[in-house]
């Protein structure tokens, strides 16, 4: 069961690239912060009851969860390129049945600091880190929590119609500390997308210059470390304070709405068939044994 973890992280960098080339396009802005530019995501997403295993006679029968993201990005543009300065909260929070040897919240609370650099009218390079607190828990946050995972990567317009995706993700608390990305987005056609890039692969259809469908698979990983005395009260003492990594993927189908020119609305409805609690350090893992329904809305944007 554990063949989906490196495919998960192997590619779960690539998106954010393909996000840089707008923010080149008027060069004949040279204020640092006014106008104020940037970018925002405000998700939820509720997954139905499914089942998770560590052995036969460890199970997690009816776990249901709510994942919920915020991000606010400004932009302001530099002599070096356009920095990337802002923070995001993100948080797992699932049902859990008494006796559950997991946690029942899984939450980062993280500044971003990056920049976007354009080497070329061809090559656009980003880097960026998330120092932050990743906790297993909601009233024991604390500097043992830190982390700072980073990226750096780029995007290589080969066409207007066709760009590559490439980059390295460093978390030195992951299992697999450095990994490579690959990816690819190509407009097939006037109305089709294919945007072959983890943690959202799509086939983009769109109907008009508004409203657009598609379907695909999304991928979540992230690792936290859960609180000092998570172990002895769950009755695994070796637990405590100890590094967990989520990881799932869902697939499904949906659309993007776009209210107007820079906020778009997103809903989209699929199946979850996997998900894995790791605590890779410790030889604790507790794996998919049953999918569940999804639904998912999100409102994101730039200004």
């Amino acid at each position: 069961m554990k063949i989906f973890a490196p495919l998960s992280l192997l590619l779960f960098i690539s998106a954010p690239f393909l996000f840089a080339t707008p923010a080149f396009a008027d060069e004949s802005n040279n204020n640092w912060f006014w106008p104020l530019t940037g970018e925002y995501v405000a998700e939820g997403t509720y997954v139905g009851e499914g089942d998770v295993e560590r052995n036969s006679r460890k199970r997690v029968e009816d776990l249901d969860e709510i994942d919920s993201n915020i991000r606010l990005v400004l932009t302001p543009r530099t002599k070096l390129g356009v920095l990337r300065l802002g923070a995001e909260w993100q948080r797992f929070s699932f049902g859990l049945p008494d006796g559950a040897q997991l946690p029942n919240t899984l939450q980062s609370f993280s500044a971003i600091i990056g920049l976007d650099m354009q080497f070329s009218d061809s090559i656009i390079v980003r880097a960026e880190a998330q120092p932050g607190l990743y906790n297993g828990g909601l009233g024991h946050l604390s500097w043992g929590d830190f982390n700072m995972p980073f990226l750096i990567g780029g995007t290589y317009i080969y066409s207007p119609n066709l760009q590559f995706v490439f980059g390295l993700s460093v978390d030195v608390e992951r299992i697999y500390p450095v990994l490579p990305a690959v990816g690819v987005r190509w407009k097939i056609a006037p109305q089709w997308l294919l945007d072959a890039v983890l943690p959202t692969p799509r086939l983009q259809y769109e109907m008009n210059r508004d409203l657009s469908l598609y379907a695909g698979a999304t991928v979540r990983d992230a690792t936290f470390r859960v609180d000092d005395d998570f172990g002895d009260s769950h009755g695994i003492p070796r637990l405590n304070h100890a590094i967990i990594t989520y990881i799932e993927i869902r697939t499904g189908a949906g659309f993007d709405w776009k209210i107007s020119p820079n906020v778009t609305f997103t809903g989209e409805i699929g199946y979850q068939p996997y998900r894995e609690f790791d605590f890779y350090r410790a030889d604790v893992t507790y794996h998919h044994d049953g999918g569940a329904p999804y639904g998912t809305i999100s409102l994101l944007g730039t200004f």
